[in-house]
């Protein structure tokens, strides 16, 4: 196998737990590298690669890089890719770079100090955009990074990529940039809702082709979905086999069994999901938000000041109350990340042997963190609809 497959090629920075990579997989990347500094969401990335079905490119050939992305050497690091393409990772030979940058700079529940902040990496993306000049790119993060106050900085990173006037986030000068050769096809707030995602959760998406491909001017953004999917219709399944084993021990703890899930479906019905948040590392264990939140998921018939443990594990900690009949039922971290789009299937790691946070909270924060997959997915088709495009066009003139 080599370079000259049909394959369209990716590098993902600051993967998670795999939000973005599935959605960019099922619209027909195939991953060279995955890059992620948090232990818990890498062990998830390899856990699942190595694992599951229509992943064996990425198990042959991604290399999974647990690491900070400022040491990321792409062209020098990839030693499973460079089994593909025959030859290190070169110039202009990638597809698609992409990266959901760290949110805080930008969240309206940080700071938001936007450049000032040490997790920004717009930068780093950047340089590497200039080192690998991939022929597309596609960096998300939060909807506060649309705000007037960072205006000038959302300039600069778009001058930086097609040139242009922009101030220079670190001297404060006005400057003119040749940019990078790049088609900024706009930064665009898609709300998760409209896509298939049972849950409010906008975010802001920068795509850029690179100017020198064809039909760069007819990339489209996604149209929304007509039909919204609720968190009754997301989680019904799952919430009835959670209170089955309850239900058919019959008697008073059947009647509240059946009684509780009654009317968790009649509140979840038509309803959508705040959004899920990740929380911070240093402080407490995982629950679903801040008040606003917590009161839209009481409505929603869920009570959100924590995470449920996993079904297999319910008897053995005795918490049948706490997670199923204490004002509503909490979400397991499978429902979560239901919610938040990821495939049933996929697993997440979160030993609590090696570390402070208790396994669930790890597994919890790299759902609540996590791009929502049918979001990845649908951007994703419209950048490889360009790309697979102008493949097409080289080879009918027969380059």
């Amino acid at each position: 196998m080599g370079a000259r497959d049909d394959a369209l090629t990716s590098i993902e920075i600051c993967a998670g737990a795999g939000g973005q990579a599935i959605g960019l997989h099922q619209a027909g990347f195939k991953h060279l590298a995955l890059v992620e500094i948090d232990q818990h969401a890498a062990a998830t990335l390899l856990r699942n690669v190595t694992s599951r079905d229509g992943w064996e490119f990425e198990r042959d050939f991604c290399d999974i890089i647990e690491g900070d992305v400022n040491d990321f050497k792409p062209t020098v690091q990839l030693d499973k890719a460079e089994k593909f393409l025959g030859h290190p990772l070169e110039e202009e030979e990638l597809d698609l770079l992409a990266g959901g940058v760290p949110c805080p700079p930008f969240s309206h529940a940080g700071k938001q100090l936007g450049k000032d902040d040490e997790r920004d990496l717009f930068p780093r993306m950047l340089q590497l955009v200039d080192e690998l000049r991939p022929k597309a790119v596609m960096i998300e993060n939060v909807r506060g990074i649309k705000d007037d106050k960072f205006t000038d900085y959302r300039d600069w990173v778009e001058a930086r990529l097609q040139g242009g006037w922009a101030v220079d986030p670190v001297t404060g000068d006005r400057t003119e940039y040749d940019g990078a050769g790049y088609k900024v096809c706009g930064w665009r707030v898609l709300e998760a809702s409209n896509f298939g995602v049972p849950q409010l959760r906008p975010r802001a998406i920068l795509v850029a082709i690179r100017a020198d491909i064809p039909g760069v001017e007819g990339f489209e953004w996604p149209a929304p979905n007509a039909e919204i999917k609720t968190v009754g219709e997301a989680l019904g399944e799952t919430m009835n086999e959670r209170y089955k084993p309850f239900i058919t021990k019959g008697g008073a703890v059947g009647r509240k069994a059946a009684k509780a899930l009654a009317d968790w479906h009649k509140a979840a019905a038509t309803g959508i999901a705040p959004t899920l948040v990740g929380g911070s590392k240093k402080h407490g264990g995982a629950d679903l938000g801040p008040s606003r939140a917590k009161a839209a998921w009481a409505k929603l018939g869920v009570n959100a000041l924590g995470v449920a443990n996993a079904p297999k594990d319910v008897e053995k900690k005795d918490s049948s109350d706490r997670d199923l009949f204490r004002n509503g039922p909490m979400l397991t971290v499978t429902q979560a990340a239901i919610i938040q789009g990821f495939p049933p299937e996929w697993d997440f790691e979160g030993d609590p042997s090696e570390g402070k946070l208790p396994g669930k909270t790890a597994q919890y924060r790299q759902v609540g963190n996590a791009f929502p997959p049918p979001v990845a997915r649908v951007v994703g088709e419209a950048i490889a609809k360009v790309l697979r495009g102008a493949r097409q066009e080289a080879v009918q003139a027969g380059n």
